[in-house]
C-alpha cells in the first residue's frame, strides 16, 4: 500500500496554503464574509477540478495512444449541491468537449468509458457517494 501525505498551513482566517508529495503549493480560501480573503479556490470546488483533471488525463492519453489528433479539449463540470448543511454535491455531470477534424466517435466513447470504469481514481472514490454522469461533444476545428 502506498502512503500519500498532504500538508496544510493557515495563512490568516480561513485562508490556507497546502501541498502534497508533488511539492506544489495551492491556496485554499473562502469568502470574506466567512473569514476568508477570497484569495483562492474553495475546497469543494477543488474536488470538481480534481475530478476533471483525473478523467481528462486518462481520456487524452488514451486518444493519443490511438494516434487521434485533438486540436483542443475541454471539460465542463456541473454539480448539484444540496442547500442544507452539510452542503454536499448530490450529482455531478462531466461534459467532455473535443475539438478537431476526423475524431472517431467510437474512440471517444471508449476512452471515456475506460476512464470512468477503470482508470480515474477520483471517479472511483466519488461515485460511491455521488451520482456521476457524463456526455460529450465533438466540435469541428
Amino acid at each position: 500500500m502506498l502512503e500519500k501525505k498532504a500538508y496544510l498551513k493557515r495563512v490568516k482566517g480561513i485562508t490556507f496554503v497546502g501541498k502534497t508529495d508533488s511539492n506544489h503549493w495551492i491556496t485554499l480560501d473562502g469568502p470574506e464574509n466567512f473569514g476568508g480573503s477570497n484569495a483562492g479556490i474553495r475546497p469543494k470546488e477543488l474536488l470538481l477540478i480534481a475530478l476533471a483533471g483525473c478523467t481528462a488525463s486518462d481520456v487524452v492519453t488514451i486518444l493519443e495512444k490511438k494516434k487521434i489528433q485533438l486540436d483542443d479539449f475541454e471539460i465542463n463540470i456541473t454539480a448539484q449541491q444540496q442547500e442544507e448543511h452539510p452542503q454536499v454535491y448530490t450529482t455531478i455531470n462531466i461534459e467532455y468537449v473535443f475539438y478537431g477534424n476526423e475524431i472517431p466517435t467510437e474512440a471517444v466513447e471508449r476512452a471515456i468509458e475506460l476512464s470512468q470504469t477503470k482508470y480515474c481514481s477520483v471517479t472511483a472514490m466519488l461515485q460511491k457517494a455521488i451520482e456521476i454522469t457524463h456526455n460529450y461533444r465533438i466540435e469541428k476545428a
